[in-house]
């Protein structure tokens, strides 16, 4: 139940997030503010201020400030944000030499990214894209090989699940924007968007069978909720070579993107994404953040919990500016 409420928490009011705190703290917290009906959403603004959407926390053993430190010895490659006013940003992994692959420092860029976007009041929609014309390779060897005994492997398995469960519960609609391929990390990393689109030629793999793994980084807990636990099953145990055609039936992408000419370059194809994804944030930011709110909390609370924060998301845009100039222009049927 605690965990439930962290979550509604992080869905009604994004707040910059802090360092995760204790499960036991959090709990003890709620229990004392939920006391009173009043007070319910000042609780969970609280909680929310504190827990900051994490999946991980000092209760699970988790310490950010470690593990960031030794993520931040393996370097190389950029995660680079760009906000544009359309309310569009575009995050790009950027380390071409190693097919996108994430170094260490990449995985803390990550966080830091993530953390832009959740206090972008301005923000509708978010592209993840990889630069060069592929979309990302897992985790670079390097880094892999240096933080091979279980202990590091799971903090930096902890690391990426909270990265990736924010960037999935921004209030943001998010696309993966998948060329070239998207291999074992990569392919989680599609999974932690709300959409993927294919340009014509790629390829989703989750490759971690051959590399004697499972997914980490939350991969599987989310592509059996996307496809269904026996497709899931299948690319897992298969490491089945997802293309266009296959990712369109089994539901693992949302559209595909036709590159008629090699020569039309990267510009061309995110051009084609964010127009498809402008189809979805047209309107103003707080009422398209609120969908994304609503549409989370119905996929990952209980219903009871989810009614409740629609009611309380709903009161956030009633009576609000978008609201009242849309009644003025009586544009309900249009």
């Amino acid at each position: 139940m605690c965990e439930a409420v962290e979550l509604k928490v992080s869905i009604v009011s994004h707040i910059s997030p802090s360092p995760c705190c204790s499960r036991m703290v959090l709990c003890a917290m709620r229990r004392q503010l939920l006391r009173s009906s009043s007070c319910a959403v000042w609780a969970r603004l609280l909680l929310q201020r504190q827990s900051g959407g994490c999946v991980y926390s000092s209760a699970h053993g988790f310490n950010q400030e470690e593990i960031t430190e030794k993520l931040q010895a393996f370097p190389g490659g950029s995660v680079d944000l760009l906000k544009q006013e359309s309310g569009i940003a575009v995050l790009t992994i950027n380390y071409p030499s190693r097919m996108n692959a994430f170094s260490g420092s990449m995985m803390v860029e990550l966080e830091e990214r993530v953390s832009q976007l959740e206090s972008w009041m301005e923000g509708k929609g978010v592209i993840v894209q990889g630069a060069a014309g592929t979309f990302c390779s897992g985790s670079d060897l390097t880094a892999v090989r240096a933080i091979s005994n279980p202990q590091d492997g799971m903090k930096m398995c902890m690391f990426m699940q909270n990265a990736l469960t924010r960037l999935l519960r921004l209030p943001l609609i998010s696309v993966a924007l998948v060329e070239g391929k998207a291999l074992g990390g990569g392919a989680e990393l599609t999974t932690a968007c709300d959409f993927r689109l294919m340009a014509s030629g790629s390829v989703i793999q989750f490759v971690h069978k051959h590399m004697g793994l499972v997914p980490g980084w939350g991969g599987t807990a989310r592509l059996s909720r996307i496809v269904g636990s026996q497709n899931a099953l299948k690319l897992l145990g298969g490491s089945l070579k997802v293309d266009p055609e296959l990712g369109l039936q089994i539901g693992l992408a949302d559209g595909v993107l036709e590159v008629r000419r090699a020569e039309e370059g990267a510009g061309v194809v995110l051009q084609q994404a964010e127009n498809w994804l402008s189809h979805y944030t047209e309107g103003a930011a707080p009422v398209i953040q609120a969908v994304k709110k609503v549409v989370l909390s119905g996929r990952e609370l209980p219903l009871y919990e989810a009614l409740r924060t629609e009611k309380d998301v709903f009161g956030t845009v009633w009576g609000g500016q978008a609201n009242l100039q849309a009644l003025a222009n009586k544009s309900k049927h249009r």
